[in-house]
């Protein structure tokens, strides 16, 4: 059974940086494709970036490319979202998702973490 538990989110003003982690108690978490997302109040869950299961492919949601990087430690059954450069806009609750294949509809992935709150602060 997958559990995903995500740290790393808070408070941080605009043009900063914040590293968010998803740890995986599975022995699983290897063979699993993973992907970060975010919902702001008032909005849908949106896809935000995602990685194959052996970190060969990432795919990126075109307001964070360039400034957001998605990379996994499968020793450490682990997913980062490196976030820089970060905007008011990119305020949201942000959830790390596994699925077996990489995809960026929510509806691909199979298990989902709790979240956790970013906010950037003009």
């Amino acid at each position: 059974q997958v559990q995903l538990v995500e740290s790393g989110g808070g408070l941080v003003q605009a043009g900063g940086s914040l590293r968010l982690s998803c740890a995986d108690s599975a022995r699983t978490f290897s063979s699993y494709a993973m992907g970060w997302f975010r919902q702001a109040p008032g909005k849908e869950r949106e896809f935000v970036a995602g990685i194959s299961w052996n970190g060969g492919s990432t795919v990126y949601e075109d307001s964070v490319k360039g400034r957001f990087t998605i990379s996994r430690e499968n020793a450490k059954n682990t997913v980062y979202l490196q976030m820089s450069s970060l905007k008011p806009e990119d305020t949201a609750v942000y959830y790390c998702a596994a699925t077996r294949n990489l995809a960026v509809r929510v509806g691909d992935y199979d298990y989902w973490g709790q979240g956790t709150q970013v906010t950037v602060s003009s």
